[in-house]
């Protein structure tokens, strides 16, 4: 992807990937051209971006007064941001998600218990991250819709049974799967990554479970030994509780989002319901979020946080932090 992009196009980029319609695709990609830069260095993708649009407006007239297409599988996106959970069959998934967000999710002893998608809410501090428990990855049954989930969520989580002397065995065929489908599970994503790149690399957690289960701990040396170059490795257990609050947190640290309060002058900060944006966001980035015109008549804002003294007033292009409390004047 090309360097120096808007905040707008990021934006916009991240309503392409999460839209369930065609119709919202053809806004965001509308959004996205509109934002680019231009310059030599994005011609290209500007006729991509162009390509993509009349493709769709074609699709959409061919649909006519049909019902709107979307994706089987797809999930609207909350909260403060969405985790899939990926594995074999029977290697915890379901118990895992029940665990954290107390939803209440099917849970069995034998495999493709879960059929559909099934999302919940896990709750962290003062947000909610949304995490959806899908079917089990298997060579003989992975529909198109399960992958499309995994390539557009934010994270994934990788579930090894810490119980089972084939975990790797069961991790190594979940990832032959996925990356038949053009999906490669990784730490971090290259910087070249994109939403056009013909694979899609999806930032991964593994996530051991099951650890309460006799020789668990030798299991998850054993997979951190393959796999702890590839992968953050997090253990746990649903049935005793050990480690799901530390998940809960490296989740969240995982998204890549921080939490910004708002407070009107001479009130107290609101905590409870912060607004949720991208790391390195702005204070300009913020009063967009707020509302459009608050952007454009913003004069100045004053912030509270840590490394920070009380009420520093500060310029639109401040950078903000997690848990900063803004006052905007406009």
């Amino acid at each position: 992807m090309p360097a120096n992009l808007s905040p707008e196009y990021i934006e916009a980029d991240r309503k392409y990937r999460q839209a369930g319609t065609d119709e919202e695709r053809l806004a965001a990609l509308a959004e996205m051209l509109s934002a680019i830069p231009k310059h030599k260095g994005t011609e290209k993708l500007q006729a991509d971006l162009k390509s993509r649009i009349a493709k769709l407006k074609v699709d959409i007239k061919k649909e006519g007064g049909k019902p709107k297409r979307q994706d089987p599988g797809y999930i609207k996106r909350e909260g403060a941001g969405q985790v899939v959970l990926v594995g074999p069959p029977n290697s915890g998934k379901s118990a895992l998600v029940a665990s954290i967000t107390n939803a209440k999710v099917e849970v069995a002893d034998y495999p493709f218990t879960t059929q559909r998608p099934q999302p919940a809410m896990m709750p962290f501090e003062n947000v909610l991250v949304q995490l959806v428990d899908l079917p089990p990855v298997s060579p003989e049954h992975t529909p198109g819709w399960m992958t499309n989930l995994v390539r557009n969520a934010d994270i994934a989580c990788l579930s090894a049974d810490a119980g089972s002397d084939a975990c790797v065995e069961d991790v190594e065929s979940v990832l032959s799967v996925l990356a038949g489908r053009h999906i490669d599970l990784v730490r971090e994503p290259s910087e070249q990554a994109s939403v056009f790149s013909a694979v899609a690399e999806v930032p991964t957690l593994l996530v051991a479970t099951k650890l309460d289960a006799p020789d668990a701990l030798g299991r998850l040396e054993i997979l951190r030994e393959f796999y702890a170059a590839r992968f953050a490795i997090h253990g746990c257990s649903a049935q005793s509780g050990e480690g799901l609050d530390a998940l809960r947190r490296t989740l969240f640290s995982r998204l890549n989002v921080i939490r910004v309060c708002t407070k009107a002058p001479g009130k107290p900060p609101d905590s409870s319901h912060p607004f949720v944006l991208p790391v390195g966001s702005t204070v300009l980035d913020l009063a967009r979020n707020i509302h459009k015109d608050l952007a454009r008549t913003m004069t100045f804002a004053r912030i509270w946080g840590q490394g920070k003294y009380d009420g520093q007033r500060v310029q639109r292009d401040h950078p903000l932090s997690d848990m900063d409390v803004v006052e905007i004047h406009a």
